[in-house]
């Protein structure tokens, strides 16, 4: 692709607007995480333009998300006793996401089911929403669990502060009705902060203002957790694990408007690298940010020159209105923060709960529940595991539907062979039985594959196992084919294999399940096994004569 002056006018407008939308989001964020302001914006420019650079979007703009603002609430509340020790435990947090996408492992975030992220990411708009009451009133905002924030309303609302809540309550309600023509040259949460701060010094003087003073950024003197390092690092992980799931599931949203394709793996790099440079400069750490990222392709972004570009735009503009920064209100940032939070829950599945199928709703309101009650980590664990067990019990079903298993009539079973009498044979007497197993066969279904089939395969003289239409069948599936075949001669029922050379080569042969089966009863044909069926039959005819 030739990269020429047309493209570098639209990549540097790209980068100016999602710049104007970072700044905003990158204040309101910092104030959510406890390491202020500040720490949103300096967060911002490292990891916007290390990801832009060494990430694997082309147009994904990374800077503060709500994800990570609040993972770094519960980090600074329950590992870290200051804000220095909860910079280390984030650079050691980019550091692990670098080694994810070093290890390629960024691909297995596109694995996570839909009911867990929404349930996630539902979970952190409710925890937005309700961290927010508190700087509605006017009172100091609490980190960590909403539970300690609640507990605190009732005081709050005994001692408001007017000023406050009035231009809260004016920022959000301007920021909820920011009129759709006015999008296209002012994003929303820009224009609700410009508007809001305006009506601040204008009508609500009296409300709390930013306190942080903003200066060139400076290493800090890293001190480790009490925890020590092995302690940093297992807080460390969820903040890694969190930004990883953040930033790929943006980076897919924004391929999914482009019809480009990111590399997760090198993705994890830039933004891994990205979080331990903010680190090191007090910054907060960041992932995809949705806003910014739709902005930028919004404004017509051609390659990550525009997210440099943003980056580079976002440090000139905290720069030359460091000073404006300063003056705005908190309760600024707590009408937009209201408003970022009931938009970042899962309107459309909560609505249509009815007709969602029963097991994705209980996996989305489990994995929302963890999230705002007890632990983000805890609740993509959880909400991994149960749509898991859930989408086994879904395999399961399907999995049995594949199979057959039917007894065949001996006159119905030999009439079309030349080599057997059927005559010799009772009309009513079944005892060869077919089991033809088509599709693929997991865990999922293994244990109720054994259960409906065992008793089939004991009540005949000979069993067909029919791999023939069979895909692939794992070491649990395996297993249980052993055990049925184990179940068929303790029983003096011959088995035949069909098919085996069509199975991809899997566990039935690695395993050696089939070691018992002879090896003259492994035929590619149904005709073969008929043949071997009937002269298994014959002999135990002969055999019960002589008897």
């Amino acid at each position: 692709m030739n990269y020429d002056s047309g493209r570098l006018r639209a990549d540097l407008g790209a980068g100016l607007v999602s710049a104007i939308v970072v700044l905003p989001l990158a204040l309101a964020f910092g104030v959510v995480s406890g390491l202020g302001p500040i720490a949103g914006l300096w967060g911002a420019v490292a990891v916007g333009f290390i990801a832009a650079v060494l990430g694997g979007s082309r147009v994904q703009i990374s800077a503060a998300t709500a994800p990570m603002a609040i993972a770094v609430s519960f980090v600074l509340v329950r590992y870290a006793d200051t804000p220095v020790e909860a910079l280390v435990i984030i650079f050691i947090a980019g550091v692990l996401q670098a080694l994810m996408g070093l290890l390629r492992l960024g691909s297995l975030v596109q694995y996570t089911p839909y009911s867990v992220t929404s349930g996630f990411i539902s979970g952190i708009g409710v925890m937005l929403v309700l961290l927010q009451v508190l700087p509605f009133f006017g009172a100091d905002p609490i980190l960590g669990n909403p539970i300690d924030s609640i507990r605190h309303w009732d005081d709050a609302a005994s001692d408001m502060d007017f000023h406050a809540f009035g231009l809260a309550v004016t920022t959000f309600v301007i920021c909820a009705g920011w009129p759709r023509q006015l999008r296209r040259y002012v994003p929303r949460v820009p224009g609700a902060l410009v508007v809001g701060a305006i009506v601040g010094a204008v009508v609500f003087d009296g409300a709390p203002r930013i306190a942080d003073v903003v200066e060139a950024p400076s290493f800090w003197a890293m001190e480790m957790p009490a925890g020590g390092f092995w302690g940093a690092v297992g807080a460390a992980v969820t903040i890694a694990l969190i930004g990883a799931m953040n930033s790929l599931m943006n980076a897919s949203h924004a391929d999914s408007m482009t019809g480009q394709q990111h590399d997760p793996n090198r993705e994890m790099i830039g933004v891994g690298l990205g979080n331990a440079v903010a680190a090191m400069f007090g910054g907060l750490p960041g992932a995809g940010s949705p806003s910014a990222t739709l902005a930028n392709v919004r404004a017509g972004a051609q390659t990550r020159v525009a997210g440099a570009a943003s980056a580079v735009i976002a440090l000139v503009l905290i720069i030359v209105l460091s000073g404006l920064i300063d003056a705005i209100p908190y309760a600024v940032l707590a009408g937009i923060l209201l408003w970022l939070g009931l938009s970042l829950i899962d309107w459309r599945l909560i609505t249509h709960l009815y007709r969602v199928q029963p097991e994705h709703v209980l996996v989305m309101l489990l994995t929302l529940g963890l999230t705002v009650f007890v632990d983000l980590l805890v609740a993509i664990a959880a909400g991994v595991v149960a749509a898991a067990l859930a989408a086994s019990r879904r395999f399961e079903r399907l999995e049995l539907d594949s199979v057959l298993s039917v007894p065949m009539l001996d006159a119905v079973f030999f009439a079309d062979s030349d080599r057997v009498d059927i005559s010799q044979f009772d009309a009513f007497t079944a005892r060869v039985g077919m089991v033809k197993m088509r599709g693929s066969f997991t865990i999922a279904s293994s244990n109720r594959l054994r259960i409906a089939i065992s008793k089939d395969i004991v009540e005949h003289e000979v069993v067909i196992l029919d791999f023939t239409e069979t895909s692939y069948v794992d070491d649990s599936a395996a297993l249980v084919v052993e055990q049925l075949i184990d179940a068929a001669m303790e029983h003096d029922t011959e088995c035949i294999v069909i098919g085996l050379e069509n199975l991809p080569s899997g566990s039935l042969q690695s395993l050696d399940v089939l070691h018992r089966v002879p090896g003259d009863h492994f035929v590619g044909s149904f005709d073969e096994a008929r043949t071997i069926a009937a002269r298994l039959l014959e002999i135990n005819m002969e055999s019960r004569t002589e008897a």
